[in-house]
């Protein structure tokens, strides 16, 4: 039997401050803002990353806590640049450095403006 699902094509994060998030994906990890739309409830800005998108939700959700994403990983080509680029722009880091997990491959976790724990995930070469 064939796999139904053939990838993933948004993940959506709750946002307190949809411009400040969409300067940090835009302006720290380098992804491009296809649009904003406003909305009655809030404003959704959606970036772009290869065939997928993230859509941040500024909407007053109160109390909500189901639905939390984990964490949302991006693969690099050089994850020792993006490190550089993150402590260039003071970005809160969950590893103090990239590390070497199975196979080689290499992962550094950090922190997105909303406490976000965001990924980047280098394959081995």
């Amino acid at each position: 039997m064939a796999a139904v699902l053939e990838k993933i094509e948004h993940i959506g994060i709750y946002v307190a401050d949809l411009d400040k998030s969409v300067a940090f994906y835009r302006d720290v990890l380098g992804l491009e803002l296809r649009e904003v739309v406003e909305t009655p409830n809030g404003r959704i800005g959606f970036i772009q990353i290869g065939d997928s998108q993230i859509e941040l939700l500024e909407f007053d959700v109160g109390e909500r806590t189901h639905g939390i994403v984990d964490h949302l990983t991006f693969t690099v080509r050089d994850i020792d640049a993006m490190y550089a680029k993150l402590k260039e722009h003071n970005v809160e880091l969950i590893d103090p450095e990239p590390k070497t997990i199975f196979n080689d491959h290499r992962i550094l976790f950090f922190y997105g403006p909303d406490g976000e724990r965001l990924e980047l995930f280098q394959p081995a070469k």
